[in-house]
């Protein structure tokens, strides 16, 4: 189904039930829309803006244009609208009268990079949506009492936002950081202690009970549901913004310290300007997070230490000559030259042009988020390195020695050299970097078919921003 056609669907669904005229399930009951600075909500009108027609409308575009893989329901988003037309009603109801029941998520375990592996809880489709819905309403009462130096999951902040701010505290003198990672932290969130908060600014009893019941959904694993009494599952649209609030007291609490921090989620980097200074923020800031939040700091990755040693959002902040530069993190290039690995492996069944086609939105995506990076050297390496792997690739499509004495013939080598090129006994990976191939397949052949230019790209966005 075409997303005009289940958009159509679903807006019909909408219109029939919760349409420019509020349905008899809340005939007569005032629908507020939130109004700047607002920071609370006084009443228990607060569901009846959340199932209002323009907002769940707005919630259905947001849910198809995130696409996601089908909930433990097996519903995909493409179904979504037709199922809106036929149960949109009956939904609508349960939320108003506060018996609405969540579909436990799928769990999925995605590998980190560095070992271990990162667990998300993908909701059913319906599940998104209402809890779209929600974010949609709650996150502008909450986005005005967030801090200045909180950077994720905001409108109108990033990452890179976090990084330029982390530069200046650097540049500023402060040359020590307290890097905290906080251990487990989607896994760990006490349920009461996020409701809590949530309930400073919400009075609505029915939408607090829908978020609590969302945070207590099962994990459904290998046709098994395990019930959870913590944690927030990423995968969800709700989470990111119930980090943020539970967070927001940490942010308070280093604010009224004076201390210049920048926290990205549960990413929270602290910048002071001595060891023993960042040691005693180190401890404070434990203690607190354990009796007040009761979440844990990740020893083996928390350290006070020099930001230039640190990485940060995939950045490195070292200070050379008195001057505060952004660098790459060594463990982002790693990454990067893994995942062109990957592809090139998977690639040798390919013809060039598909595997150029499938590493470009890598490398471009790649030196997009890496532009506030001045490495010019590093870049120009990394797009060098990027064309031997290919070149290593065509040589061992190539395979035997007559079939390579052709290609580079046909490439322009003499005869005499491609047939002794061809019969060299090297290895693939050094053929790759040898004169003869560099002459046959130069850097203009992989321009030719498309391949993007790190170093070129960053270049080109540096120059425009």
């Amino acid at each position: 189904m075409r997303a005009v056609d289940a958009e159509a669907l679903a807006t019909g669904a909408l219109d029939e039930e919760g349409g420019r005229k509020l349905s008899e399930g809340v005939r007569g009951a005032k629908a507020r829309t939130a109004t700047p600075g607002q920071t609370k909500s006084e009443d228990d009108s607060l569901m009846q803006r959340v199932v209002e027609r323009s907002n769940m409308v707005q919630a259905y575009k947001r849910v198809l244009r995130n696409k996601g893989s089908a909930g433990v329901d097996g519903m995909t988003v493409e179904d979504l609208g037709t199922w809106l037309k036929t149960h949109w009603h009956s939904v609508r109801a349960t939320l108003l009268a506060g018996t609405y029941m969540p579909r436990a998520v799928r769990r999925v375990d995605i590998p980190k990079p560095q070992g271990g592996v990162r667990t998300l809880g993908v909701p059913t489709v319906v599940d998104r949506l209402i809890q779209q819905a929600l974010h949609q309403v709650l996150q502008p009462i909450y986005e005005p009492t967030f801090s200045a130096s909180s950077f994720g999951f905001r409108p109108g902040r990033s990452a890179l936002d976090a990084v330029r701010q982390a530069q200046t505290y650097v540049q500023g003198g402060r040359h020590w950081v307290v890097d905290l990672d906080l251990e487990k932290f989607f896994d760990r969130v006490d349920h009461d202690v996020l409701m809590a908060r949530v309930a400073r600014q919400v009075q609505d009893r029915e939408v607090l009970k829908l978020i609590r019941r969302f945070l207590q959904a099962g994990v459904m694993a290998e046709g098994l549901e395990q019930a959870r009494t913590q944690g927030t599952p990423q995968g969800g649209p709700l989470s990111p913004l119930l980090s943020n609030i539970l967070l927001s007291d940490l942010d308070r609490r280093l604010e009224r310290r004076g201390l210049a921090f920048c926290r990205y989620a549960d990413d929270c980097n602290i910048y002071v300007g001595s060891k023993r200074s960042g040691e005693r923020v180190m401890r404070s800031t434990r203690a607190y997070l354990e009796k007040a939040l009761r979440l844990r700091i990740n020893e083996a990755k928390s350290a006070v230490a020099r930001p230039g040693t640190r990485k940060f959002l995939g950045y490195r902040v070292a200070v050379r000559l008195k001057q505060a530069h952004i660098r790459i993190a060594p463990e982002s290039i790693r990454r990067l030259m893994d995942r062109v690995r990957d592809i090139v492996r998977e690639g040798r069944g390919w013809s060039l042009a598909r595997t150029i086609q499938v590493l470009n939105p890598l490398l471009r995506g790649w030196a997009t988020y890496f532009r506030l990076s001045l490495q010019q050297g590093r870049m120009r390496k990394l797009d060098g390195w990027v064309r031997r792997r290919l070149r290593c690739l065509l040589w061992r499509q190539w395979k035997r020695p007559r079939t390579r004495a052709r290609k580079l013939t046909a490439m322009g080598l003499g005869p005499e050299r491609a047939w002794k090129s061809s019969v060299n006994g090297r290895g693939p990976w050094w053929n790759a970097e040898a004169s003869h191939l560099k002459q046959a397949l130069p850097n203009a052949y992989f321009t030719g078919l498309g391949l993007i230019s790190i170093r070129d790209t960053v270049g080109r966005l540096q120059r425009i921003s």
